[in-house]
């Protein structure tokens, strides 16, 4: 066959083969060019007067490649390199305010790169701080009635969520230029210059009263930033405002572990460790800045920028010290929570866990089934220790261990009932095909899975109770053609926890054939079951209904489990008239 010739148009080509500007690229490429050098740049930012700013962050880091992007970015997962970057950008923003004359109302903020959230809070907080220091006030009505718009006109919780966080930014904004208008006849005041040295004079009592203040705000920054405005102000010298940052670091350190207080003991270690490093180093910062008191002029040009400075500093100092320190404090945490932790008397197989249904996801359907899916996930986990609990105690049961299981059964109800009602929401939204197919496996996964929790407590367990009961023992035969079959049944669950959450086709090909293969190998036991039976093997006649139903109830599971896997044979056409197709 001719091959097809493809015409091009040469004219198109030739108009659009330039250098044109990306989109990563602020002020975009076409902007510069041989005669816009230093001076012209220097002199633009002087004469611009109070014109509205636009602030571009380009932050160049991302724990891994995405090779579609053309961005200028750096791939590590090394702090080192992070951190040396955000101190050279604090320094970046420092000298373009400087240049500043009249510094506008900053309108906008972008952060762009690489990937901005690859910042830890800390870091994003310390910028976020440093970039507050900017006139901010014309972002107040653009925060309040872009907020209050997407509160009000949306359903969805993301939306609204989001609204919520630029209204809070608005009054934020708002309560510091208050705050700084409030405080303008302070300066006249004759009492606080007797306050100011007195707390200059009782640098712990300054320290602790920061610490009080910041743990009532709830925030770190917002405390920061009052300092600052005070001390912009002239309202506090910037040592004052120094010790009151340590103690606004003390008192941020101390928030996290109050509101985490009634969490597990895992949860708690983290909010721990931050308050050995944060709260005990500004302990210790505050020994050493008053026993040596440095001139804090290098931090910072003016008093509000020596104190949002020094927060940065402190708070890099605290990283830098924290990676060598990880391990002790890791260790000292957990010490410190299993001390305070109460004395466990449940099971240990009773483990309280968080939900993964988030209400507030329900209104992004994707986001929703993958938190269903987690759960589902974590029934998959209970029902595999229940198969292999039930096979232990086959051989060695008590009465606390039979309960135990009994519970996990009562847990798997519980989430199952929560993940079928979390669906159920999820169909209110429209759906598109995948999702609502993905629903329906879910509910049909879920019920599979309580009815095996049921099969092994409802059957089984009774199998289990005879057992002890009357005293009964199997033929050595017996028992390992049990365990055998008991193992077979349990790689197939496996099997069948995997291919709902990967939908591989081909372990789900596999587990299909599992069940035909079970379905011989339960044929050979009862077959061989019957001939030590026609022999007239004692411990076989005794346990002969046990020893046959509990293959039939392990068979039984093991159908259930397989038919997971028909959804995802389905969806690529490998399935007929419920036989596999040939592959």
């Amino acid at each position: 066959m001719p091959t097809a010739v493809h015409a091009f148009d040469t004219t198109l080509i030739a108009r659009y083969d330039t250098r044109a500007p990306r989109y990563t690229s602020y002020p975009t490429a076409d902007r510069f060019h041989p005669g816009v050098g230093a001076g012209e740049y220097q002199r633009a930012l002087r004469t611009r007067g109070r014109a509205p700013l636009s602030l571009y962050l380009h932050i160049p880091f991302c724990p891994s490649p995405c090779f579609y992007c053309g961005c200028h970015r750096e791939i590590t997962r090394q702090p080192g390199p992070i951190q040396r970057y955000l101190e050279s950008l604090e320094q970046e923003i420092a000298l373009k305010a400087a240049l500043l004359e009249e510094p506008g109302p900053v309108v906008q903020v972008h952060f762009g790169g690489g990937s901005p959230t690859f910042l830890s809070p800390p870091q994003l907080a310390a910028i976020v701080a440093k970039l507050l220091t900017f006139d901010l006030t014309l972002l107040v009505p653009l925060c309040l009635i872009a907020g209050t718009f997407m509160f009000m006109a949306t359903e969805r919780r993301d939306w609204r969520q989001i609204g919520r966080i630029l209204v809070g930014i608005g009054l934020l904004i708002l309560s510091l230029e208050m705050i700084g208008q409030a405080s303008e006849p302070l300066r006249e005041s004759r009492l606080l210059p007797v306050i100011i040295d007195y707390f200059s004079g009782d640098p712990v009592t300054a320290f602790l009263l920061a610490a009080l203040v910041t743990w009532l705000f709830q925030s770190s920054i917002a405390a920061v930033l009052l300092m600052a405005t005070l001390a912009g102000r002239g309202l506090i010298t910037p040592e004052l405002g120094v010790v009151l940052v340590l103690g606004v670091n003390l008192g941020s350190s101390v928030i996290a572990p109050m509101l985490t207080r009634t969490a597990d003991a895992a949860v708690r270690i983290v909010p721990i460790g931050n308050l050995l490093m944060r709260g005990m180093g500004s302990v210790v910062m505050l020994v050493l800045f008053m026993a040596f008191r440095p001139n804090v002029a290098f931090i910072g040009a003016t008093a509000s920028d020596q104190i949002v400075n020094a927060h940065i500093l402190f708070n890099v100092v605290i990283l830098l010290a924290g990676l060598p320190l990880a391990g002790i404090v890791y260790r000292a945490s957990e010490r410190i929570v299993a001390l305070a932790a109460p004395a466990k008397t449940a099971d240990a197989l009773q483990v309280t866990e968080l939900s993964a249904l988030n209400e507030a996801a329900l209104g992004t359907p994707s986001q929703a089934l993958a938190n269903a899916t987690r759960e589902v996930v974590r029934i998959c986990d209970t029902v595999e220790v229940m198969l292999k609990r039930i096979i232990e105690l086959y051989e060695d049961a008590d009465d606390a261990r039979i309960k135990a299981l009994a519970a996990l059964d009562d847990r798997v109800d519980a989430k199952h009932a929560a993940v079928k009602l979390y669906l159920a929401k999820i169909t209110r939204n429209p759906l598109t095909e995948a999702e609502a197919l993905r629903c329906q496996e879910l509910i049909g996964a879920c019920v599979k899975l309580e009815q095996v929790g049921d099969i092994i407590v409802r059957n089984m367990l009774v199998h289990v109770r005879k057992k002890v009961e009357h005293g009964l023992e199997f033929t050595p035969e017996g028992w390992r053609e049990l365990t055998a079959f008991h193992a077979s049944v349990l790689a197939n669950a496996r099997m069948a926890f995997n291919v709902l959450v990967s939908h591989d086709t081909e372990t789900a090909r596999q587990l299909v054939l599992e069940k035909d293969r079970l379905r011989d190998l339960e044929k050979k036991t009862s077959q061989n079951h019957f001939l030590r039976l026609r022999d007239g093997t004692p411990k076989s006649i005794e346990t002969s209904a046990i020893h046959l139903d509990t293959i039939r109830d392990l068979k039984q599971i093991n159908s259930l489990l397989a038919s997971i896997a028909y959804p995802v044979l389905e969806e690529h056409g490998l399935l007929r008239d419920s036989r596999l197709k040939a592959g």
